[in-house]
């Protein structure tokens, strides 16, 4: 899960959080999805990487919304489900 925990790192400014639990991927229809909410004025903004493929035919689409919640919790759940969605409206026109 290198690439993925570097992936995590950009959306944080480099910076890990000890505040900050570690969010474990979700596989969706044949996409991966890794939550990434980022800390922004004391609460947690909707952000994401959704991937697809592996090696040279890895296709990935950051996105960031401007969802803010309080709880790393719920951001977590909204990112998962805001992600699940874009996929379902878009496919692999995402990318």
């Amino acid at each position: 899960m290198g690439l993925l925990s570097s992936i995590s790192k950009l959306f944080s400014g480099g910076q890990e959080s000890a505040n900050q639990p570690s969010v474990e991927a979700v596989e969706y229809q044949g996409f991966l999805i890794q939550p990434a909410p980022m800390k922004d004025q004391g609460q947690y903004r909707v952000a994401a990487t959704i991937t697809k493929g592996e090696g040279e035919n890895l296709r990935e689409h950051k996105f960031i919304r401007s969802d803010l919640l309080g709880s790393f919790d719920e951001c977590v759940e909204l990112t998962v489900r805001k992600a699940k969605l874009t996929i379902d409206q878009l496919g692999d026109n995402i990318f």
